[in-house]
């Protein structure tokens, strides 16, 4: 009867000990989703003044691996910039493939420009003339994790953000714009 309490008892603690280990393994090889921020963005004053029919709007935007073990490879990437519920422009950014840096987290840099929609260029033009605009930007993309030489699945990623621009036709107080989860609610 005891060494049947010694044995089911020891038993646990294996299997207790056995998961534990399990999980911090887990854990230690389990990826972390990029972070995507948008560093500079700008809608030249050129366009301001020359009161163009279209115009475009610059950016920078950085793509952070925060994963030192795990290396990242994008599919195609679709940036979408919108004013109120009208898209002012969209921009594909090429599949690309990030690498690992064991010392310090892993950025890609991409400074591109767009063209507006010459609809919504003298609405938008006119909103930061006066005081300031509001864009929100959606940003998609599937991307694949290699961990220690082990491709991963297929992970969907679908992040948005709100854009404050100035009379400048700079980001406000030049904040950085951190893209967030989608929100899961409903959008008319």
């Amino acid at each position: 009867m005891c060494e049947t309490k010694n044995l089911c008892l020891w038993l646990v603690q294996l299997v207790y000990i056995l998961g534990l280990l399990g999980f911090c393994l887990w854990l230690a090889v389990h990826p972390r989703s990029p972070a995507y921020t948008i560093i500079k963005f700008s809608v030249p004053l050129t366009n301001h003044n020359n009161g163009s029919s279209h115009g475009r709007i610059e950016y920078e935007l950085d793509i952070k691996n925060p994963n030192r073990d795990t290396c990242i490879l994008y599919d195609d990437t679709f940036l979408t910039f919108y004013y109120g519920e009208d898209k002012v422009g969209n921009k594909t950014i090429p599949c690309f493939y990030q690498g690992k840096n064991r010392e310090k987290s892993e950025i890609h840099r991409l400074i591109d420009q767009m063209d507006v929609e010459t609809r919504l260029w003298t609405d938008l033009r006119k909103a930061i003339m006066n005081a300031s605009a509001e864009l929100r930007v959606d940003l998609s993309t599937k991307i694949v994790y290699y961990t220690w030489g082990i491709k991963s699945k297929q992970h969907g990623i679908n992040r948005e953000g709100k854009i404050r621009i100035g009379k400048d036709g700079m980001l406000l107080n030049n904040k950085e714009v951190k893209l967030r989860h989608a929100s899961k609610k409903w959008k008319l």
